[in-house]
């Protein structure tokens, strides 16, 4: 058999990492509602497949705190705090990343056209792969989400939906592991 493709997730060398979903920037995004509603999803089944989630968060005082349904969502995972646009900035920040050994980052969150895409160019400059999940990334602007989208595909970073990549992190159906992941997408 063939090794897998570098664009197709693998739950033993992925990990996920949540951008600045944070409340007071949350509601300004373009359809913030329905992409809260995928990265939600994305976190809940990350966590029962086994893959490690890691959480930012950009300028808390003025931003406020992660928003509570993906508080509630991660649940235990690590949150960073950080001052520069690029999780990978921040040396605690890439530290995490780089000390989980999963060179597959999939990538929920806010904003698409400014820390999501720096953490992912980042990402890829750093020799690993972003996943962006597109339905569950968001900016103010349609335009800047199109934009940063079309950039981070022609950069080299693989584009995903929710769905795909949960059933991509899945493999197989008939285990318990799907069984118990199902309710998630159904």
């Amino acid at each position: 058999m063939h090794p897998p493709h570098p664009h197709r997730l693998d739950r033993d060398r992925a990990q996920l990492l949540v951008v600045d979903i944070q409340e007071k920037l949350l509601p300004r995004i373009d359809g913030h509602e329905a992409m809260l509603a995928r990265a939600e999803q994305v976190i809940r089944a990350a966590l029962d497949i086994g893959v490690p989630v890691t959480v930012s968060e950009q300028y808390v005082k003025g931003l406020g705190p992660t928003v509570a349904r993906i508080r509630d969502a991660a649940g235990e995972a690590p949150r960073f705090e950080k001052l520069a646009f690029s999780f990978c900035d921040e040396p605690a920040c890439r530290e995490r990343i780089e000390s989980l050994g999963r060179p597959q980052v999939i990538l929920v969150g806010i904003e698409t056209h400014v820390c999501v895409l720096q953490t992912a160019l980042d990402l890829l400059a750093a020799g690993s792969t972003p996943f962006v999940v597109a339905d569950a990334v968001g900016s103010r602007a349609a335009r800047d989400y199109d934009v940063a989208l079309a950039g981070l595909r022609s950069a080299g970073a693989a584009v995903t939906t929710a769905e795909s990549a949960i059933f991509q992190l899945l493999r197989a159906s008939g285990t318990a592991l799907f069984k118990r992941v199902l309710p998630l997408v159904k």
